[in-house]
């Protein structure tokens, strides 16, 4: 597993940034991570996105490494459902949640297991 240091400033940007355009629908899509630093979000093709759920087709998913996954809950409710913490297992152990209003306060990260855990926000 590799070791997480945090998530670039202009990766979680791009995450609120998508997460309000696809307001009030979900966005759902996947962390890759350089020298320990989340710096990139992988869309899958096929995605579904609605007002309750988001979901990603893991079967499109190319050979790559993923850290993690993304997805937004336009309701504003920032923790995980047991839906979430099940597709969590599948891909890592760095889960964004970004709720309603999608801004630096309204989201936050857990582990596969649905617990919240602490990622630093790290300027590039």
């Amino acid at each position: 597993m590799k070791k997480i240091k945090g998530i670039a400033r202009n990766t979680l940007r791009f995450i609120l940034e998508v997460s309000r355009s696809s307001y009030p629908n979900e966005f759902a899509g996947l962390l890759q991570a350089e020298d320990g630093i989340i710096s990139e979000v992988l869309i899958l093709p096929g995605t579904e996105s609605g007002e309750s759920s988001a979901l990603l087709h893991l079967f499109m998913m190319p050979n790559i490494s993923t850290v993690g996954s993304v997805h937004s809950h336009p309701r504003g409710i920032v923790r995980p459902s047991n839906a979430d913490i099940q597709m969590f297992g599948k891909t890592g152990n760095y889960h964004i949640i970004a709720g309603y209003p999608f801004d630096l306060q309204s989201w936050k990260c857990f582990n596969s297991e649905g617990e919240e855990r602490e990622l630093q926000i790290i300027d590039d």
